[in-house]
């Protein structure tokens, strides 16, 4: 009888082993909510690739413009929900990293990475993994109907002839809004920069809350001009549309597509398998698909449209300085031109 019981006893304690093994096992299979501000149109293959290296990892995406998505990482500091924040502007996350919500995470492959798209810190609270920059989206056709000249530069878009015809992001809800102004206060200087963008302001017809949105306007000849960012006018050229793709002769602003990790009191094991693999080779060969400069070298050749040397057309930019002017920047902003931007 005693033995019989010391047998039972041995098979419960085998079964209770095995399931915290396989409790274990299983630890990855777990749901991560991812939030991000890239292109609705990148997300998909990228997922994709991330399914068939990690099938039991579930990853539940929230995207939004840099701007909105900045400001729900921030409302929801005291209660993040996010375990990951996946290809959002470096100076949003340089906000976010201030006010102690980032996680020190050093992904695989980190050494690597181009030292301006990571975090100096060791091990950084952010990485980069692609930048992007100001492109100016031009409809030919509609520039030819209405007998507009295809600018150049920023400094063409000031010319009167262009009143009522161009559309920009709002900087307050869009990362290239943002980094298109910082780069117009950075080249210029400020007070030229702001008397600049008074000039600017006269001929726009539209602030957009998308940074995408006014190359979408410009293929759809809603407006013939838009500042945009140079992907989304170079995916709107392949789509068929008449739009072509300038890079201002002062050179574009740009900023970092960088990821991070939510400091949460319990952080799960997948948030950090999801980082190593956002920064693998597979991961970065599609990026550099679609984007010509990535967190660090690929064989992938330079896509179609962009300059054959991208890194010359990039301003000399101090993120630092604008991420800790970010606010006060707005605030300006808003004051003198919200009266354009389209509602919420």
């Amino acid at each position: 009888m005693n033995m019989a019981k010391m047998g039972w006893k041995k098979v419960l304690g085998a079964l209770v082993a095995l399931a915290m093994l396989l409790a274990a096992g299983t630890a990855y299979a777990e749901e991560i909510l991812v939030y991000t501000a890239l292109e609705d149109d990148e997300i998909p293959g990228y997922l994709a690739l991330f399914k068939q290296a990690h099938p039991e990892i579930t990853v539940k995406i929230v995207r939004d413009s840099t701007g909105i998505v900045t400001a729900k990482l921030l409302a929801e500091k005291e209660n993040p929900r996010a375990d990951v924040v996946w290809g959002t502007a470096a100076t949003s996350l340089m906000l976010c990293d201030q006010a102690g919500m980032l996680e020190p995470y050093a992904p695989k492959g980190l050494e690597k990475v181009r030292p301006k798209m990571r975090d100096a810190k060791n091990p950084p609270h952010w990485v980069g993994i692609k930048a992007w920059m100001t492109g100016l989206c031009v409809n030919t056709i509609e520039c030819q109907v209405l007998k507009l000249p295809v600018p150049k530069s920023l400094a063409d878009l000031v010319d009167p002839v262009y009143a009522g015809h161009l559309s920009m992001p709002n900087p307050a809800s869009s990362g290239t809004g943002f980094l298109t102004v910082s780069a117009i206060l950075q080249t210029m200087g400020e007070e030229n920069g702001w008397a600049y963008l008074d000039k600017l302001h006269r001929n726009m017809a539209r602030y957009t809350h998308s940074g995408s949105k006014p190359c979408r306007m410009a293929g759809a000849g809603e407006l013939p001009i838009g500042i945009s960012f140079a992907y989304r006018g170079i995916m709107q050229k392949q789509k068929g549309e008449p739009v072509l793709t300038v890079f201002p002769a002062e050179g574009s602003g740009w900023d970092v597509e960088a990821n991070a990790l939510i400091k949460k009191p319990a952080i799960k094991p997948a948030a950090r398998v999801f980082l190593d693999w956002a920064l693998s080779a597979p991961a970065m060969d599609a990026y550099a698909k679609v984007y010509p400069i990535t967190a660090y070298p690929t064989e992938v050749a330079i896509p179609a449209e962009y300059p054959a040397n991208p890194e010359s057309q990039l301003i000399e930019n101090d993120f630092d300085w604008a991420a800790k002017n970010r606010e006060r920047i707005l605030a300006e902003w808003t004051r003198r031109y919200d009266g354009k931007s389209e509602a919420r």
